[in-house]
């Protein structure tokens, strides 16, 4: 998942599409890995017991229920009774449950316990040792946290509604009972039925066109972690970008997206060549509308994206190499619990940037680098200052928190930098070869933070002890801020924005500065660099020069519109109060509420528009937002 911070200064969210007839892609040695028994560290987000008794296999059998804004169905659940135990252990979060029933047919007791902060309710069901799957008859609550259903007016088409999950980290328990953490790998399939106007998606093999009876199924033969589980039905089309990649879209927006996304078999092929074959078939995205509330995220063979990439000139196209990134890095090797988040995502962001240093060049990795770096010194600064120091290191103790918590720019970048800390140390092409054994030795399994390491000793020290120093893996994983040895990016373009800013702050007209041939990182570096008071005619006259205001782009607008704040640039907050009941990604949301209610009139002007716009956000994105305006301690 592209994190809501995850490029200090320039989010550039990429995001990519991927779609076309899927054909049957079956490959025994990928799914035979999900026969392998492995012991599960203790995930304390979890009520499951997978070393007594893991999910195996799922058949989801659900109706899509736009009038109540529910799911309701069943789910067979396929078991590996490891211990002879006669309890399953589940996880769910506000589900209806109507009955349990044994492989031979009996009804069978259970037990929903009380509700857990975080976590939500334990279900526990009676089984036998020989019990080989129970089948749980469920509806969903329309509260349910991963779903999110909106109207007709809610969408870019504005006919139908829509409906799309997001199960990531621990929501995938709020519409179906499972095991629901990372380290718990399983094949699925699934049986939709909807509205015969809409299409049916799921992260699994997809059909192209619309079922006339409106009954999609669906199958994932390689092992997955609930977090990707994933759904979403819509009036949606679909155009193929290439030999194994494709976009699905709403009509109106399917165009402009296979235009935006048409680097991306590039991006596959770029991706296969570094560090082996994709393993899932075909790379599908689906565009969601504006309230997804991130970036994209990695479902596996079907991207979810946010419009907000949709900026008209590919300038945000790296999403997708952050997003395919993950089918090695997140999909295939898995973190084995939240603690371990920076496994998914700092070799997701260090892959990404191979990726787009590969099709792009090095002037642009080399910006990304940068302004990745300086996001994550903020990043630390700002915990640090909050007291959460602990929270800049890379391995994590979230226990008792909501693994959200983990989500920030260290996760993301402090594990990317420690990856090029590596490769310096023992070269590129070294680093490549490991790099690419790790993943082909450790498919379709999952990994924690002490096994990585002990992995890193045995197959890139090799006894080497200096290396080992030079590294000092220790430090960069299990202690805070950045290490002695990190890396100092330097980018020669924009060392250029920062005289042009230089040229502003002493006095040059916005109009005279040389922003010639500029990109969004350059665009972004700019906003970045700019002095935090600006008066009132310097605001006026950057957007006149450079049309900030009116600008397509999701990036530049967010650090601008923070700036009209800082600095009560009034002419600018129509199109705020557009972009925030417009937008629903938590990246763009958070830093202007942040802003909003630190400025003497700012709260009761944000939480008027939060009103305005909180039945288009997905509980993600509110809940961030709630926390921001209302403060639980403050009992308004």
């Amino acid at each position: 998942m592209r994190n809501t911070i995850r490029i200090i200064g320039l989010g550039l969210l990429f995001s990519f599409i991927s779609c076309k007839e899927h054909a049957e892609d079956k490959d025994d040695d990928q799914t035979n890995q999900n026969t392998e028994t492995m012991t599960i560290a203790n995930d304390v987000h979890s009520f499951g017991k997978p070393n007594e008794v893991a999910i195996k296999h799922m058949h989801l059998d659900l109706a899509i229920d736009f009038k109540e804004e529910i799911l309701q169905g069943s789910v067979r659940l396929d078991l590996e009774n490891k211990t002879g135990s006669d309890k399953l252990h589940l996880d769910t979060k506000d589900l209806t449950i109507k009955k349990v029933t044994l492989d031979d047919g009996s009804e069978t007791k259970y037990q929903i316990k009380d509700e857990v902060e975080h976590l939500g309710q334990e279900m526990i069901v009676d089984i036998t040792p020989e019990t080989k799957s129970v089948t749980i008859e469920y509806a969903t609550s329309e509260e349910a946290e991963a779903l999110q259903w909106l109207s007709p007016e809610q969408t870019s088409g504005g006919e139908y509604p829509f409906l799309f999950s997001q199960s990531q980290a621990i929501l995938a328990r709020s519409w179906i009972p499972c095991q629901d953490g990372p380290g718990v790998k399983f094949t699925y399939t699934a049986k939709m039925t909807t509205d015969p106007n809409l299409m049916v998606l799921m992260s699994a093999e997809n059909g192209t066109e619309k079922n006339a009876d409106g009954i999609y199924t669906f199958k994932m033969e390689q092992p997955v972690s609930s977090y990707l589980m994933a759904l979403t039905a819509g009036d949606l089309e679909y155009r193929s970008t290439g030999r194994n990649s494709g976009v699905y879209a709403e009509p109106n927006m399917l165009e402009a997206s296979a235009w935006e996304f048409a680097d991306m078999q590039s991006m596959i092929d770029s991706a296969e060549e570094l560090y082996g074959p994709y393993q899932w078939g075909q790379y599908d995205v689906v565009v969601l509308p504006p309230s997804f509330p991130f970036g994209g995220m990695e479902n596996p063979r079907l991207t979810f994206a946010t419009p907000t990439i949709i900026a008209g000139d590919r300038s945000l196209v790296s999403l997708i190499a952050h997003e395919l990134a993950h089918s090695w890095s997140g999909n295939l090797v898995t973190n084995e619990t939240w603690n371990d988040f920076w496994l998914n995502e700092g070799f997701t962001v260090y892959f990404e940037q191979r990726i787009m240093e590969k099709i792009y060049g090095q002037d642009y990795a080399d910006m990304e680098t940068k302004l990745g770096m300086g996001g994550l010194k903020e990043t630390i600064a700002d915990l640090t200052a909050k007291g959460k120091k602990e929270d800049t290191h890379l391995y994590l103790n979230l226990e008792g928190r909501n693994p959200d918590d983990g989500l920030t720019d260290v996760a993301y970048e402090k594990g990317r930098f420690f990856l090029q800390t590596i490769e310096k140390a023992v070269g590129r092409e070294k680093f490549d070869a490991f790099l690419k054994g790790y993943f082909t030795e450790n498919a379709f399994k999952a990994m924690n933070t002490e096994r990585f390491l002990e992995y890193l000793d045995e197959h890139l020290y090799q006894g080497d002890a200096a290396l080992a120093d030079q590294i000092n893996a220790d430090a960069w994983v299990y202690g805070p801020g950045l290490p002695d040895n990190a890396p100092d990016p330097h980018s020669s373009e924009l060392d250029k924005v920062e005289a042009q800013v230089e040229a502003f702050v002493g006095g040059t007209a916005p109009a005279d500065l040389d922003t010639a041939g500029w990109t969004t990182h350059h665009w972004l570096y700019f906003l970045r660099a700019l002095p935090e008071a600006l008066t009132s005619e310097q605001m006026a006259a950057l957007d006149a020069s450079f049309g900030f205001t009116d600008s397509g782009n999701s990036e530049i607008l967010c650090d601008w519109f923070q700036h009209c704040i800082q600095n009560e640039y009034k002419e600018a907050y129509p199109k705020m109060e557009h972009f925030l009941t417009h937008v629903g990604r938590r990246k763009f949301l958070t830093p202007l509420y942040k802003r909003l209610v630190k400025t003497e009139d700012g709260t009761e002007w944000a939480k008027r528009v939060f009103e305005l716009a909180r039945p288009g956000y997905h509980f993600v994105s509110e809940n961030t937002i709630q926390e921001l305006l209302y403060p639980t301690d403050s009992n308004e």
